[in-house]
């Protein structure tokens, strides 16, 4: 038994394949993200790794005792017919990138491409300091199992549970209050009856939020529908036509985000229904492309940037501040970066006097043509 708890203090590969009962390739393959892997041999593998509290790393060094100069983000691959996923991961990373270069690091970014690839974080993860981790990348346990190593931020997440020793942060945006803003707008400001409500998936955080916010505005009226899209345009454009196929068009569409409103807008107009004079449409981001419509889309924007930005403080409050080996720290002249919330604590706390974090980003209400305003 003591030996076994001496193989923990710091497991290798070796153990890892010896408890899943495979090869040192196969944990190597799992770790990897290989999707040729049965699912039986993989959640093998990670029960290993957790049990063991392996985490690989990439200099084959302890990752408590090491700086690497870098920070990781790992989010869903979310591969769309129309490629046009990206928006709103690329506000936030360039966000990201940018506080993390004055800091001095560099950022690594890595998309899973299945659910829950626990794999993808761990091998993410024996490379840098900190770590950002978008919702429904991967389990709970498996970051909640990172985070005994390295500060870990959980993005567009809500704080659910867990253990409060281990070093995990949420940051998240205003859902609830965006989406009752915007949906009163529609009843209060317009008048509006017979509004729908389109979703993101059902297991997204932002996306429950959302509609909460438009069931506390529509409280006192019929009951909405609610369909529930993928945050993409063509899941947009797929439940809008279905709607119309079915002959119910509500008089204005509360969608979960901007992607899904912009294509529920295009089948809409390709239904010869107009928008807003038929069918008023808004939505929630404030991605570039919706300035751009016609009508321009009527949206709630939330700060990307600024997530990702927020995300690297948040980082840096645990690790202890800068990358030690940069020479490209700015000076106290340039711009500083976005300061959240109060609750953010100074550089020199450790991470481990740090309470767990929930840091929300406010958002702002932008009325454009869709939803009946003046251009």
């Amino acid at each position: 038994m003591k030996g076994f708890l001496r193989v923990r203090d710091k497991p290798s590969v070796y153990e890892v394949a010896r408890l899943a009962g495979v090869s040192t390739a196969t944990v190597s393959r799992v770790l990897a993200g290989y999707e040729r892997v049965l699912p039986r041999t993989r959640d093998k593998v990670l029960t290993a790794v957790t049990e063991l509290g392996y985490v690989p790393s990439g200099a084959a060094r302890d990752l408590a005792a090491r700086r690497t100069g870098v920070l990781g983000l790992c989010f869903p691959d979310l591969d769309t017919e129309d490629g046009d996923a990206a928006y709103w991961y690329d506000e936030v990373i360039r966000g990201m990138e940018r506080a993390a270069r004055r800091s001095g690091y560099a950022v690594l970014i890595a998309a899973s491409h299945h659910r829950d690839d626990s794999g993808l974080v761990l091998s993410i993860a024996g490379r840098c300091d900190g770590l950002v981790v978008l919702a429904r990348t991967a389990p709970l346990a498996m970051i909640e199992h990172v985070a005994t190593r390295i500060p870990v931020v959980l993005l567009a997440t809500e704080e659910g549970g867990g253990r409060p020793d281990r070093a995990i942060d949420y940051l998240a945006v205003a859902n609830e209050t965006g989406a009752y803003q915007v949906t009163a707008h529609l009843t209060d400001g317009h008048g509006y009856a017979g509004i729908c409500f389109i979703a993101g998936p059902p297991d997204s955080p932002d996306s429950a939020r959302r509609l909460d916010g438009f069931r506390r505005a529509t409280a006192g009226l019929p009951e909405a529908p609610v369909y529930h899209g993928d945050f993409t345009t063509a899941g947009g454009r797929r439940i809008a036509e279905r709607i119309i196929a079915a002959g119910r068009v509500p008089r204005a569409l509360v969608c979960a985000n901007d992607q899904t409103a912009i294509g529920a807008m295009a089948a809409l107009q390709h239904a010869g229904l107009s928008v807003p004079s038929d069918v008023a449409v808004t939505g929630f981001d404030g991605i570039r492309l919706g300035r751009h419509l016609r009508p321009s889309l009527t949206t709630v924007v939330q700060p990307m940037a600024a997530l990702g930005d927020t995300a690297v403080t948040m980082l840096e409050d645990r690790i202890g501040g800068a990358a030690q080996p940069s020479q490209t720290r700015p000076s106290q002249t340039q711009p500083s970066r976005t300061q959240p919330s109060k609750t953010l604590h100074s550089k020199t706390q450790h991470s481990k006097t740090l309470p767990r974090r929930m840091v929300e980003l406010p958002v702002q209400l932008e009325l454009r043509g869709s939803c009946g305003c003046p251009q």
